[in-house]
């Protein structure tokens, strides 16, 4: 599979943090929950054993959506390639019609934060 989504070294340490701690942390937890619930008798009206379940396939839904991921980046240091062309990495100063003026630096799709002025490098406005 090709390389299709950029990443900072950031970004790349962030999301295999996050798949460290699904798999140890997280998905344990919830392992030893829904044996607990499990075991105590009837588990088709068994509230905690259902919403149990229901949060291990989440767990492994976003752990498999992780890992493929992974597969599919190619890291890159923002800090390089400064100069007078807009691309992954760059970080620039938007004024609306009234004057006001955003900074926003362009990084890739699973590190998008607006609220910290991160878009994504495929965006519209990118």
């Amino acid at each position: 599979m090709g390389v299709d989504n950029l990443i900072t070294p950031m970004g790349l340490q962030r999301i295999q943090w996050e798949l460290e701690w699904l798999r140890s942390v997280e998905r344990p937890r919830i392992v030893a929950e829904v044996a607990y619930a499990a075991s105590l008798g009837d588990r088709s009206e068994n509230a905690e054993y259902q919403y149990g379940k229901r949060r291990l396939r989440q767990i492994d839904g976003r752990v498999d959506f992780l890992v493929r991921s992974l597969d599919r980046v190619q890291v890159v240091d923002p800090g390089m390639g400064r100069g007078d062309v807009v691309r992954f990495g760059a970080t620039v100063v938007v004024a609306d019609e009234a004057g006001q003026e955003r900074t926003w630096r362009l990084y890739g799709e699973h590190e998008v934060d607006v609220d910290r002025g991160v878009l994504s490098h495929k965006s519209p406005l990118a």
